[in-house]
């Protein structure tokens, strides 16, 4: 049989529906083997970047592996922003490129390039893959696809990529004889230690103070059902990283928030005052820890539990360090850790609830002028139960972040590492294919939504169920206040040189309905319209271009000490553990 048609019937064997591709000469073949086949669907994109956040969306909703190509030359490297994705956040996809004929690639010899749009994409991506490998011998097939597809979803899960040179594509095998891969059966799940696990149970049981920090991969390892439990069980307060924002229910009075630089000022506060700090699949970066990582929980015993090694004792020195795929850790904490005393800690409860008071997430503006995380307040009320939402990169994920109320039932999808914008659109298109009839949401920004703006019509030729929320300041927001904050508001290119198209028009275009509102008056009837079918709609609000994402962690600041800064009696009538000097002359 012809190789390219080996590949997509392996796909199809191995679960995979959806493929989203830009088509280029150099997948001919693979495109051809596409061609009206009734049990896996092609999506054809109009960038590569999108096709790849589309696949990495697809991945994210659905919990398979998601499938994307491309072209040689410029559409494989096209890919590249959403390999990256999927690499810093551990998505697991599969990204097949086409390739010259191997007799005009280049190989060993010392030339820039032999054929039309010949680039060496395996080892560009090599970086930002677990594994990237070149096809040159038609016999191979099985056992590289059998190896990437295995190891996409071992271990830390993240993308691989098959580069297909044409004459490899249109070779004809014989499927019998085909060499497979064989599994490394000594690669099975770490035991953790008995005594170890009576050391974290001990930990748990003495602690007045203690927080769990759920992290995304929680999700990635399928344990969100056992965190549950284990709260449960305890009722221990939870906050999570950006990641992990949707492992935990926000509506369960044991949810406190997001950590981090933007995360909840009610969050950081419980994070540090904490004795004890459960870290389960989050690696601890400065957006959570701040850029004094020494400062961080720096009263409480922390146990870090990752399956990646290296993130354990990287950036934060953990008491115990667990290298461990979470649901194991957690089906095993859960079966030790019997008749837990919540009494002791409901005085830790109270004084968490007196943060939250204090200091909500949002606010109504005096006037009629519509403040963000209000906005998203209101949003969070009218979203279906079962619905994903999708959220750009820069303000606009942070406002999203710091005031949606996600549902058990709810997914919230978001890049971290890569952090990409225009990211949302493309992700939402491939979580729409991954969740067939569900609604899904996007909130952007006008910066980030003409990076993929091209997409519309994607969404618009397939009659996806998507609403898309444009939150409008007519400016690059995230910059603009960094600008003004530490370059004298001297603000080049994010609002000097920056314009953006009226989206009324260019989103009716389309052929997308779309709304526009300025008032706060103007968002119930607003959010009826956009939810009260399932057809894709557009709604854009306007909002000042001034509008900064508060509270912010400043560089150099413990994470209990955001913008704006509390007065400092303030302060440190909140902190529990002793605060931390702000000048040489401080007792």
């Amino acid at each position: 049989m012809k190789l390219s048609n080996y590949i997509i019937d392996f796909l199809v064997a191995n679960k995979i529906t959806h493929i989203f591709e830009v088509c280029g000469g150099a997948l001919a073949h693979l495109l051809d083997s596409l061609y009206r086949r009734k049990d896996i669907f092609t999506v054809s994109m109009h960038h590569e970047m999108a096709a790849a956040i589309a696949a990495e969306g697809y991945a994210r909703a659905s919990g398979n592996i998601g499938v994307a190509m491309a072209t040689s030359g410029p559409g494989a490297t096209g890919l590249i922003t959403g390999i990256g994705s999927c690499f810093f956040d551990s998505i697991p996809c599969l990204f097949i490129t086409g390739q010259v004929n191997t007799y005009e690639f280049k190989f060993d010899k010392p030339v820039r390039q032999i054929g039309f749009q010949e680039t060496d994409i395996v080892n560009i991506v090599k970086p930002i893959t677990k594994e990237a490998v070149i096809i040159k011998d038609a016999n191979r097939i099985k056992y590289h696809l059998e190896r990437l597809l295995y190891m996409t979803k071992s271990g830390r899960p993240g993308p691989v990529l098959l580069d297909t040179p044409l004459n490899i594509q249109r070779a004809n095998i014989n499927s019998d004889k085909l060499q497979s891969f064989k599994k490394n059966d000594a690669e099975t799940t770490k035991k953790i230690d008995s005594k170890v696990m009576e050391k974290v149970v001990t930990l748990i049981r003495t602690s007045s103070r203690p927080v769990v920090l759920a992290g995304g991969g929680l999700r990635l390892s399928g344990a969100q059902d056992e965190l549950f439990k284990f709260i449960e069980k305890t009722e221990i307060p939870v906050v999570t990283s950006l990641m992990g924002l949707d492992v935990f229910p926000h509506d369960n009075s044991s949810f406190v928030g997001m950590l981090g630089s933007y995360g909840n000022r009610y969050a950081n506060l419980t994070v540090a005052n904490a004795d004890l700090l459960l870290v389960l699949g989050s690696r601890l970066d400065t957006r959570q820890t701040g850029t004094r990582p020494e400062t961080f929980a720096r009263g409480a015993k922390i146990i870090h539990v990752d399956i990646d090694s290296y993130e354990l004792n990287n950036k934060i020195r953990a008491d115990i360090a667990i290298n461990s795929d979470l649901k194991y850790f957690l089906v095993g904490l859960n079966k030790n850790i019997r008749n837990y005393d919540k009494d002791k800690i409901e005085s830790w409860k109270r004084i968490i609830k007196g943060y939250k008071n204090q200091y909500p997430s949002y606010k109504e503006s005096a006037g009629d002028e519509i403040e963000p995380n209000f906005f998203i307040n209101k949003l969070s009320k009218v979203i279906p139960e079962n619905a994903v939402i999708c959220t750009d990169v820069g303000q606009i994920q942070m406002w999203a972040a710091q005031s949606l109320e996600i549902k058990k039932s709810q997914r919230f999808l978001t890049q971290g590492g890569m952090g990409a914008m225009g990211s949302a659109l493309p992700m939402a298109i491939g979580a729409s294919f991954a969740k067939p009839g569900k609604i899904i949401v996007v909130i952007t920004g006008d910066g980030g939504f003409q990076l993929n703006i091209q997409e519309l019509q994607t969404v618009f030729y397939h009659k996806l169920p998507i609403k898309i929320i444009l939150l409008n300041n007519k400016c690059y927001g995230m910059v603009r206040q960094f600008q003004e904050q530490y370059f004298g508001s001297r603000f080049q290119s994010t609002v000097i040189g920056y314009s953006a198209p009226d989206f009324q028009k260019v989103v009716s275009a389309y052929g997308i309905p779309s709304i526009k509102i300025s008032t706060n008056s103007e968002i119930k009837n607003a959010l009826h319209k956009l939810f009260n079918d399932r057809k894709t709609k557009f709604l854009e609000i306007s909002i000042d271009l001034k509008t900064p994402v508060y509270p912010k962690l400043s560089v150099n600041k413990p994470i209990e000490d955001q913008d704006p800064l509390l007065p400092r009696d303030k302060l440190r009538s909140n902190m529990i553990i002793k605060p931390l000097k702000e000048n040489k002359n401080e007792k």
